[in-house]
């Protein structure tokens, strides 16, 4: 028996039955659930009503806007051509990244991974690990009227594994094939020697497309026309780069599962974008659109509190917390050109970044600052690499820096004054060791060339930012600029990895996984549209990656994963920026909201939230007067 899966099985069966779940343990060596999680914990029994952090009375009807700061040339959300519109987690933060499209289960959002049923309504799992079964309920159906069936899941399991995007292609390395056991009956086939853990529920929540939906159109073709979808919701109207709406799907086929019960409750969604920052802050003062999160330190600093509407009341603003853990948000080196291929060359100029001063005059000390790819979670690396870790890491003393082996990472401090002479100096030190020297004021190589760098944007809210950057690499010679871009061109250069230095930000799932490979995989580092923007090429980072993998509980996750933290922080592959376990969100006064605590996961507003009607007419007489 698959050594692994057998200890999930043992804890799915040892929740089950001290929560009285509806469980069959098959004499075949299966187990029949009605739920999915990495290390096998359920929250919610086989006869669960609804999610605990839902009202299933809330009313549904009215509108919700909000905004979405890039643009889009494309409503297919799949394949790796266009910019993509989509409600997802960067935007809105509601951990549901299509609510036009059902899977096969879907998210508990107060639980750290766990999925429960809905196109499916159970799984069945192989105790060696060779397989995880889908059985699908009646009913569901598209937002056509024609029902969901196994061809479809099958049709998108094939599109996904071959033709989709990195994301998808990646995530299913590890299922070998998939097949129709029966009309209303699936299988997916692992390969041989595959860790499987979490693969059952990661399969469980791919959006599921329609086959014949297809026939006329190609699949790996940007389109405007939205996809034929199965979820809550339905795109029913797209103004390219200026707004989408969402209608939600009258009695729709789940709308009384208990995973739906009191959730997705506004009519229309409609999302309107905006390219400037504070023209899309300045529309939420005016009325122009309802809820928004705030990412902007000091706009939530020194913008609300003046404003009227929000004086009155009639604006709210929350800081929510957040239990998840904390996503990676750096400047990535491309470490595939110089001279970002040498560690002490991107140790230096991370050195110049003056986070303190950043965090005291443009942040108003509202972050913290990231010391590790696994912040606020017990997964970060902290102090000296215990025995267990040495256990890993020491076969790879050739292949990492020595500070693997010293305590965890913590970036160099400033005392915010802005006066960096000592990090000069010491940079300087270091790039000479590289190569680097002054001459007329300019830090050249050997060959006299000066060493230049540039910071690739496509959103000018981080100029702010980046120029004090600017101002201290100059301080040494560098030439330093930034160069802003439209964002399907920044995109572009991104998959493509023609940039020095860009800023981007990866969310974390509870428990990681294969998606490491993607992010800091050797063989994502020359795949174009891969996520391993810096070109990473480590075999120890690929050791650590396939430790977490393989990981049997969490005691041995959590060691793998602190050795990863170790490698990834001291080599300077990014610049950390910051990071804080909480959201700032504003909205208008005209919501109801669940009478408990927001789930952990998930800022829950779209799919938790409702229209007051009381509320909104007494606003809307406000606002008239």
């Amino acid at each position: 028996m698959n050594q692994l899966l057998g200890k999930y099985l043992k804890s799915l069966a040892l929740g089950l039955a001290s929560s009285a779940f509806v469980m069959n343990l098959a004499a075949a060596g299966e187990v029949i659930t009605h739920g999915l999680s990495s290390f096998g914990d359920l929250k919610y029994p086989a006869d669960f009503a609804h999610f605990e952090y839902v009202n299933p009375d809330a009313p549904k009807g009215g509108t919700v806007r909000i905004r979405n700061l890039q643009t889009f040339d494309s409503v297919h959300p799949f394949i790796l051509k266009g910019y993509f519109e989509a409600i997802n987690t960067d935007t809105n933060g509601d951990g549901d990244l299509f609510f036009n499209f059902a899977s096969l289960m879907t998210r508990a959002h107060d639980e750290p991974d766990a999925v429960y049923g809905l196109v499916a309504d159970r799984a069945v799992v192989d105790m060696a690990g060779r397989w995880v079964d889908f059985f699908l309920r009646e009913g569901p159906e598209f937002h056509d009227g024609t029902p969901i069936t196994a061809e479809d899941i099958i049709f998108t399991f094939d599109k996904f594994k071959n033709e989709s995007s990195p994301r998808y292609r990646l995530e299913l390395q590890d299922v070998e094939s998939a097949e129709i056991l029966s009309p209303r009956h699936i299988r997916y086939n692992f390969n041989k020697g595959a860790n499987t853990r979490g693969l059952p529920a990661r399969i469980a929540q791919l959006p599921i497309l329609s086959k014949a939906s297809f026939k006329d159109r190609e699949f790996n073709k940007t389109t405007l026309e939205p996809l034929l979808g199965s979820g809550p919701y339905k795109m029913v109207d797209v103004k390219p780069g200026r707004s989408v709406t969402y209608e939600r799907v009258k009695d729709h086929w789940a709308e009384n599962l208990p995973v739906h019960k009191g959730r997705f409750n506004f009519d229309r969604i409609i999302v309107d974008y905006y390219r400037d920052r504070t023209v899309a802050l300045e529309a939420f003062f005016a009325g122009e659109y309802d809820f928004r999160e705030e990412f902007t330190s000091r706009s939530w600093a020194k913008d609300y509190d003046p404003k009227p509407a929000v004086k009155s009341g009639d604006i709210i603003r929350e800081t929510l917390p957040d239990a998840r853990l904390t996503g990676y948000q750096a400047f990535f080196f491309n470490t595939r050109r110089a001279p970002f291929d040498d560690i002490r060359v991107r140790k230096a100029l991370a050195r110049l970044f003056d986070y303190e001063w950043t965090n005291k005059n443009l942040f108003y000390n509202s972050y913290n600052r990231l010391t590790s790819f696994f912040e606020n979670s017990n997964l970060k690396a902290a102090g000296k690499p215990s025995a267990d870790e040495l256990t890993l890491l020491e076969k790879w003393r050739s292949d990492v820096p020595t500070a693997v082996f010293e305590d965890a990472f913590i970036a160099e401090k400033t005392d915010g004054s802005g006066k960096i002479r000592q990090q000069i100096r010491q940079s300087l030190k270091e790039l000479k060791e590289a190569g680097w020297t002054i001459k007329d004021k300019k830090l050249v190589n050997a060959a006299g060339e000066q060493m230049k760098v540039e910071f690739l944007l496509y959103d000018t809210g981080f100029t702010r930012i980046i120029n004090p950057f600017i101002r201290n690499l100059e301080r040494v010679g560098i030439e330093a600029k930034q160069r802003v871009i439209d964002v399907a061109s920044w995109q572009n250069r991104v998959q493509e990895f023609d940039f020095d230095i860009v800023t981007r930000r990866f969310g974390q799932p509870a428990y990681p996984g294969p998606e490491l490979k993607n992010w800091w995989g050797s063989k994502g580092a020359d795949v174009v549209g891969s996520l391993n923007i810096a070109g990473v090429k480590n075999p120890a980072v690929d050791h650590m990656i396939q430790q977490i993998i393989d990981a049997q509980n969490k005691t041995e996750l959590t060691i793998a994963a602190r050795a990863l933290d170790r490698i990834i922080m001291t080599s300077h592959y990014t610049i950390p920026q910051w990071y804080k376990a909480s959201h700032f969100v504003a909205y208008w006064d005209k919501f109801g909201k669940p009478n408990k605590p927001k789930p952990g996961y998930s800022r829950a507003m779209l799919h938790s939230w409702w229209i007051d009607k009381d509320k909104a007419a007494a606003l809307s007489a406000r606002k008239g007067k």
